[in-house]
């Protein structure tokens, strides 16, 4: 068996694989005498068909199926063995092959083969890169402060209404003259927050009332005829309480408040643990610590995006075997339109695809399974953090990550964004750093389109 390889263009290979019987015909006797074992046949016992038969019915697919095994083999070994930088995978050359028979001896098999750009991605104290820092502001604070202790808070019973309070009573539907509706609609243990009703009037009914006290209340009026709200209130179907104006009359039998929990040592051990924290002053640096760690993420994502701009100038437009890669692409997904605009933006893509494993391979990056299920403990830490859940114990952490794990298609996440994750880290020291604080509104900014332009870049020259 010969197999060689020659450049068509720089981007471009044609991989020839030439196959004698000899290479093949020992696999393929040797696969015939195993069909034969199988073989089911009338008047012949099994494993006694003569081989003639097996012959005539299985072996030209037979024949098919070694030589594409041992093709596969030899292919992807040379490729390997050679070094050769493959985009995709080889793809049959039709033209040149076209007019071969299987029931030739021998084979000659072309593959065109896509290859990948020979650049340079050089990154180092050269080149400076702005690394946007979100400032933590005092408002920042306030407001998780202010979080901590609503979630630590709790209900009670009073005797007064407030702005925010819940009231809860019988409501039952009057006439004209204010005398209940024989008939009508009474409703027990009504629920409502006259804080959310919106004709003024109505809301002004409850300023004043107390437990005990009976309220002529309009519903209709109280939700500008709004059907879902009324019916919603009175436990009715939206089309029963259409064109309903009644008054009601409200006994108040409950009033409930929620009432914010004291910034106090409780509310301390809560959030970061049994005496991490002494004191408010402790309590408030701590929170703006932890604020301002939950911002590095989105200030590294920025940064990376900088960087691969910054590369993707420097390294320039790059050529591709761009009609091998288009079938490459269709020979994968069938069904995938042909739009030139979604090719050029994949071939980007792929040119930071490349320029992604030249840095990997700069920094020497690899991602182990502790890697993995670190970043599943922290992907799961934050989401426990969105709630204000800061404090969660390890083993709540290790179950969750755990199953996380499962799936295929997360740990696929996973492991690409720990690479990236190490990547970041490696550039942030590799590079010169232009640190600058911006607020929250400033940060969002530069992901508009007219944001500030990444750093400029001198162009690599290619090898």
């Amino acid at each position: 068996m010969n197999v060689k390889f020659e450049n068509v263009s720089k981007v471009q290979g044609l991989l020839t694989v030439s196959m004698d019987k000899a290479d093949y015909q020992e696999n393929v006797d040797k696969a015939l005498k195993d069909a034969r074992k199988k073989v089911q046949m009338p008047g012949f016992r099994p494993g006694m068909v003569p081989m003639s038969l097996v012959q005539k019915m299985y072996g030209k697919s037979i024949k098919a199926d070694e030589i594409n095994k041992l093709l596969q083999e030899k292919v992807f070994g040379y490729i390997k063995d050679n070094k050769i930088d493959m985009l995709g995978e080889p793809l049959p050359n039709e033209e040149k092959e076209a007019g071969m028979s299987l029931d030739d001896d021998n084979q000659i098999f072309y593959f065109d083969i896509a290859l990948a750009p020979k650049f340079d991605a050089q990154i180092g104290k050269d080149d400076a890169i702005t690394y946007y820092e979100i400032k933590v502001t005092p408002e920042m604070v306030d407001g998780q402060v202010k979080a901590y202790t609503q979630q630590n808070g709790h209900y009670e019973q009073v005797d007064a209404y407030q702005d925010k309070d819940v009231v809860k009573g019988q409501l039952v539907e009057l006439n004209a003259d204010g005398t209940a509706k024989e008939g009508g609609i009474v409703v027990e243990g009504a629920t409502l927050m006259p804080e959310y009703i919106k004709a003024a009037a109505q809301k002004k009914l409850f300023a004043k009332a107390k437990k005990g006290d009976v309220i002529k209340f309009n519903p209709s009026k109280a939700y500008e005829g709004n059907a879902i709200e009324i019916s919603s209130l009175l436990n009715k179907k939206k089309e029963e309480v259409e064109g309903l104006t009644a008054d009601f009359s409200l006994t108040i039998q409950d009033i409930t408040r929620f009432v914010e929990s004291e910034l106090n040592q409780e509310v301390f051990d809560r959030v970061f643990g049994k005496d991490v924290v002494k004191d408010e002053a402790g309590f408030r640096a701590k929170v703006e610590e932890s604020l301002a760690q939950s911002f590095v993420p989105d200030s590294d994502y920025k940064f990376l995006l900088d960087v691969r701009a910054y590369l993707m100038e420097k390294v320039g437009k790059q050529e591709y075997a761009e009609d091998l890669l288009k079938r490459i692409m269709k020979a994968n997904k069938p069904d995938a339109q042909d739009d030139e605009a979604t090719f050029q933006r994949s071939l980007e893509e792929l040119t930071w695809h490349l320029i992604q494993e030249k840095l990997v391979e700069k920094y020497s990056i690899k991602v182990e399974d502790a890697d993995i299920k670190a970043m599943a403990r922290e992907a799961t830490r934050a989401q426990f953090a969105q709630y204000g859940m800061m404090n969660i114990p390890d083993e709540l952490l290790d179950n969750y990550s755990k199953e996380m794990l499962k799936k295929r298609e997360t740990v696929d996440g996973l492991v690409n964004r720990a690479i990236e994750s190490k990547l970041t880290a490696a550039l942030k020291k590799d590079v010169k750093l232009k640190s600058k604080k911006v607020t929250v509104d400033e940060f969002n900014k530069l992901f508009e389109p007219a944001a500030e332009a990444a750093p400029k870049a001198k162009k690599t020259t290619k090898k």
